[in-house]
């Protein structure tokens, strides 16, 4: 964890967080709050959109994931059943609502993992979100039978790959580094609360 330190502290302080993050962030806070208590995680997701989106709620990406949490179209219609007081109608388009799928799909995909560690459990639920549950499942069970551990994402789990293609696997593995070691601590050290990773 010494070298997340180092990478902390070599961040720039202000330049690289959008400027239209800051209208978001006491909605991201309040919903962040409502579903995961009041030490909710804020820098962690604030990250996570950085990384999705870089706070466009217009964003569309070439494969049709939309929105601030650049949630795919059949994901969005899924969310809106499973969670149907906190999202009511699928609107990827509309800031709220995009933010409160993202932060409603992690708590999802983070009750049906573990890790051994906060920041590890983030990792690995950032890689459930980013590539499907059913792939970390199936890559934690292939790093297990290799003798890795299974409940440590960094070093260990992200470096099996249980079938996904070349260029799928290498996004999914630099989907968590970038959230949890670059991106969160920008946010945590612009005083967007707290993130999951020392």
């Amino acid at each position: 964890m010494a070298s997340i330190v180092g990478l902390a502290a070599s961040l720039p302080v202000r330049a690289e967080i959008p400027d239209q993050a800051e209208r978001y962030r006491r909605d991201l806070t309040r919903i962040a709050q409502a579903e995961w208590g009041l030490d909710a995680p804020v820098a962690t997701f604030a990250a996570q959109i950085h990384q999705e989106s870089r706070w466009r709620f217009d964003a569309k990406s070439p494969v049709g994931a939309q929105g601030l949490g650049q949630v795919m179209p059949s994901t969005a219609t899924w969310l809106a059943q499973v969670f149907p007081k906190a999202l009511g109608k699928v609107e990827p388009f509309n800031p709220i609502w995009s933010m409160q799928a993202l932060v409603s799909y992690d708590r999802w995909l983070s009750s049906r993992l573990q890790g051994r560690d906060p920041c590890e459990h983030a990792a690995l639920t950032l890689s459930a979100y980013n590539g499907g549950l059913g792939w970390v499942f199936r890559d934690r069970k292939l790093a297990s039978a290799k003798g890795a551990d299974p409940l440590t994402w960094f070093n260990s789990v992200e470096w099996y790959n249980a079938g996904r293609s070349a260029a799928a696997f290498k996004e999914n593995r630099q989907y968590p580094r970038l959230i949890l070691l670059r991106w969160e601590a920008l946010y945590v050290a612009n005083g967007w609360g707290q993130g999951v990773c020392p």
